[in-house]
């Protein structure tokens, strides 16, 4: 929504003209929404697999949160002076502190590197979103008492008060533990509310999405239809020039959910035998109609930062018309297809209520098991 539409509104409350009752909340809703700046810092990953133990993995991601503080500070100081918003929502790329497991099993992995829930890890986290006064998203493993033995791919975001206000479990992975792999248990301890949380902030209604998961529609859509404002979506992928299949679905999520997406993506991966640009470039901000506000190129740079406009966000959800896409939403028509199909079946990691752990072969065991049943029901 632009200034002038936004005045106008916030005057005819305050003088009490007279607003139909539709308007009259459109109004409010508008004359409350921020106009803010995000960013998505595009930072190297670091890797701990070569640590010798937990402490010196640990050591390394403390060290490392102090560094990501200064470099979104600076950040911060030319975003603001640039475009004159405040900057009151910065997003880190996947993994940033570890990287990923690869080979390393899971129970290892899970002791090596892997959060606690409430441990020293998030605790540096939230005294950086405490000092520099912002909302601070990202990624990390993470360990969970009720699941002993596995680790999940957790996105947070941290609230300006150093709470952690959002923890959403990645739901589709191929080679992680998720909670649909213990679902009946997951769903016993958190509820609904802890699979698809939606967190509602002074800066909008965050939900985060978490690397591929950006390809599968549904998830994006669930957060959405919870109330979802702006996706924060923790990436480390393939940036090229030319539309990767991530790109892609970034636009489609955005248009289709009347949402914004702010996508970090990794600056390449230290400390591996990969070639350091491997995953590398092109974070995004992109608004609620699927345009991108700003792209970053390769290398570790805060150059993906735009303006938020909640107010005309809000305004685009409340007004009727063909591109109102949630609006225009049947979602009953296809309730009996969605849920008349099992095609990966949940709780794989549960055995008599207890948590099983897999080996890493598990997960391509499954997906072959997956791809045979639909072959025997001549859906492939």
């Amino acid at each position: 929504m632009d200034i002038e539409r936004r005045s106008i509104l916030a005057a005819m409350i305050a003088s009490a003209l007279p607003l139909d009752a539709a308007l009259a909340a459109e109004a409010r809703a508008m004359a409350d929404a921020p106009t803010y700046a995000a960013v998505a810092m595009q930072l190297a990953a670091r890797s701990v697999e070569r640590a010798p133990d937990r402490a010196a993995a640990r050591a390394q991601v403390l060290g490392m949160i102090g560094e990501v503080e200064a470099k979104i500070r600076s950040a911060r100081i030319f975003i603001e002076q640039y475009g004159g918003h405040p900057v009151k929502l910065a997003v880190l790329p996947e993994y940033l502190f570890t990287s990923y497991p690869g080979r390393i099993s899971i129970p290892d992995f899970a002791a090596l590197a892997a959060f606690e829930m409430q441990g020293q890890e998030y605790d540096a986290l939230g005294k950086v979103a405490q000092n520099l006064k912002l909302y601070l998203a990202g990624n990390a493993y993470e360990v969970d008492p009720n699941f002993p033995g596995l680790y999940f791919q957790a996105s947070f975001l941290i609230a300006p008060s150093g709470d952690v206000v959002l923890r959403y479990r990645r739901l589709n992975s191929m080679f992680a533990p998720t909670p649909h792999d213990v679902w009946s248990k997951y769903l016993d301890v958190y509820g609904i509310d802890g699979v698809f949380p939606v967190a509602r902030t002074e800066i909008g209604n965050l939900a985060a999405i978490a690397s591929e998961e950006i390809l599968y529609p549904e998830i994006a859509r669930a957060h959405a239809l919870r109330g979802a404002e702006i996706f924060l979506h923790s990436s480390s992928e393939i940036g090229s020039p030319i539309d990767t299949n991530k790109a892609i679905a970034r636009r489609a999520r955005a248009f289709e959910n009347m949402a914004y997406v702010v996508s970090a993506n990794t600056a390449g991966i230290e400390g591996t035998g990969l070639p350091l640009a491997s995953a590398d470039g092109n974070s995004q901000v992109i608004d609620y109609k699927g345009r991108v506000l700003a792209e970053s190129n390769s290398g570790e740079t805060f150059t993906a930062f735009a303006e938020i406009d909640l107010g005309a966000l809000r305004h685009a959800r409340r007004t009727p018309g063909m591109t109102n896409y949630l609006a225009r939403q049947r979602l009953e028509l296809f309730a009996q297809v969605y849920g008349g199909q099992v095609r990966h079946p949940a709780d794989g990691m549960l055995e008599g209520g207890a948590v099983k752990v897999p080996d890493r072969d598990y997960f391509r065991r499954v997906q072959e098991e997956v791809i045979e049943r639909m072959a025997k029901d001549g859906l492939i």
